[in-house]
């Protein structure tokens, strides 16, 4: 199902790109949800929107991930640290390539943010998904209950759209560029659950022979 799924997205990832590249009828539509959020581009709402939008940069997404892997290597979960960088450093890498190789525009942006790289797609929006979808399911992985894993899920679900908003809202980049993004930072997302699974599958595997072992020796 996860393989499946990755392949889903990348064939989304794939048809928006060559939409954008052609600059038709999507590219109206960017403009059009653009200007509409034009009017409500004044204080306080820019201030909260540049608050949020830091929670998805580079500098900031890098903090989470070694906090993370701090957390993580403490409780012993280690087998969790390797997905979570590759899925963090892919979803980087793609993004880039990305950007420079459609290397497409920015809308016109207000003063309070500056940006040099292309817009498609959003860095921001790429690594949003990739990191905190990443650190709950980490969280989430363990628990218990349904309804705390559900909360987990809901409360990072939050976060990334809300970064993802702030990057429209500021009009750093069009809605395109911030779908892009989640495609592929969900992507990579897929990537490193697939990989966290297998090596927690490899590990109870590997510690079954010892627990039987152990067992039989007790029993005799």
């Amino acid at each position: 199902m996860v393989v499946v799924s990755a392949l889903y997205i990348g064939a989304l990832l794939s048809g928006l790109t060559e939409e954008v590249v052609e600059a038709g009828g999507v590219l109206r539509l960017d403009q059009a949800i653009n200007a509409a959020f034009a009017p409500w581009r004044e204080s306080p709402f820019v201030a909260v929107f540049l608050w949020i939008t830091i929670l998805g940069t580079g500098s900031a997404l890098t903090g989470v991930v070694l906090t993370a892997t701090g957390f993580l290597w403490a409780a012993h979960r280690s087998h969790v640290i390797v997905p979570l960088w590759v899925t963090f450093l892919g979803a980087q890498a793609t993004t880039w390539a990305g950007k420079f190789a459609v290397a497409r525009h920015r809308p016109e942006f207000i003063d309070a943010v500056q940006a040099t790289s292309p817009s498609f797609p959003s860095a921001h929006a790429t690594g949003a998904m990739a990191v905190y979808g990443f650190v709950a399911y980490a969280i989430a992985r363990d628990l218990p209950r349904r309804d705390q894993r559900v909360m987990i899920g809901l409360c990072g679900g939050g976060i990334i759209a809300t970064i993802g908003f702030s990057r429209i809202f500021l009009s750093v980049h069009y809605t395109t560029d911030v779908a892009a993004g989640f495609l592929v930072g969900g992507f990579w997302l897929l990537a490193g659950f697939a990989l966290s699974e297998h090596k927690k599958q490899s590990l109870v595997q590997t510690r079954s022979p010892a627990t039987d072992a152990s067992s039989s020796q007790r029993e005799t």
